[in-house]
């Protein structure tokens, strides 16, 4: 009798979720975000939102969320509702939190449903101020070879710090991290002679870059970056440098119905399809993504296990 009640229940709930993701959205959806307005997230966090409320005739807001790598936005989701009305936009900063915190409080795997791959970014920016004497990379390491460099990031083990000691490494370089709030103030601290070098996402910054503030010294893609083609590739600066990019995903709290995550995945999917979205994304050297919301977990989990990799690789101590 049990067996057949929890069959009947199970398909009552199925059901229910069925109605529920057909009815959804029918308010407003919050869309978290743990960097700050301006940076290369956040702009891709708005400009999907914006579309995404276009076609579901519901506004996605996005909120900022700073702090502690990301881990204060995704604490935000993983403590709400899980009914598809507050989800998470991320980078792959997420995939390093596991191995720099002791006690992070949730698991990634099961707190969190992967979404969508929002999409693919080939590579980060190495920039100095333009008032700085380094005109090259080449220059860049030879300096570091013989004086001290300061370097800033969004935070220990954020995805810049590891990108950053990645190269160091590879470059044969020790350079030291200052730790930062967020990629703005990363940058403020540039301009202002607080440190020399920061690693950062294209999208953010590429203002700074046209208007002559900051000088690109490589890029740590496997290609030219579309907008800088003149940008010299570091892995055919630095023997044995491997390519270091970026991604965005969208996550929904762990138990939010699949049929919500797979109408949000659609939806994803059908605004990156938009023409000014898509010129965006190719603007900012996003190539678009379609993983269903299983790849997009297997994509996340395998991120995540390679970023493991290379932490303990860089010699991040948990903390």
């Amino acid at each position: 009798m049990l067996r057949v009640f929890s069959f009947f229940t199970a398909i009552l709930l199925a059901v229910m979720s069925t109605a529920q993701a057909q009815q959804y959205p029918d308010r407003p959806v919050r869309v978290i975000v743990g960097y700050a307005a301006g940076s290369g997230p956040d702009i891709q966090a708005r400009t999907v939102a914006a579309q995404l409320g276009a076609d579901l005739g519901k506004n996605f807001f996005v909120e900022n969320r700073l702090g502690a790598n990301g881990t204060l936005a995704t604490r935000t989701v993983i403590t709400a509702e899980p009914d598809g009305y507050t989800i998470l936009f991320t980078s792959n900063g997420i995939a390093p939190t596991p191995f720099i915190y002791k006690s992070l409080g949730y698991d990634i795997f099961t707190d969190l449903k992967p979404i969508a791959t929002q999409g693919i970014l080939d590579g980060l920016l190495i920039l100095v101020d333009s008032k700085s004497e380094i005109k090259t990379l080449q220059q860049f390491i030879a300096h570091a070879k013989k004086e001290r460099v300061l370097y800033g990031s969004p935070g220990v083990g954020n995805g810049l710090h590891l990108a950053t000691e990645l190269f160091s490494k590879s470059a044969g370089i020790k350079m030291q991290h200052v730790p930062y709030k967020g990629a703005s103030e990363v940058m403020t601290g540039m301009l202002g002679g607080s440190i020399e070098v920061m690693f950062v996402t294209p999208p953010s910054v590429m203002g700074l870059v046209k208007d002559g503030r900051v000088r690109t010294l490589g890029f740590t893609g496997t290609k030219p970056f579309p907008a800088l083609p003149e940008v010299p590739l570091v892995k055919d600066i630095v023997p044995g440098f491997e390519p270091i990019g970026s991604w965005g995903i969208f996550m929904a709290p762990g138990k939010t119905p699949d049929a919500i995550v797979d109408k949000l995945n659609a939806a994803i999917h059908k605004a990156l399809l938009n023409p000014k979205v898509a010129d965006v994304m190719q603007r900012d050297g996003y190539i678009p993504d379609s993983r269903s919301p299983a790849e997009t977990a297997a994509f996340f989990r395998k991120e995540v296990e390679a970023t493991g990799v290379a932490v303990k690789a860089a010699g991040i101590e948990p903390q």
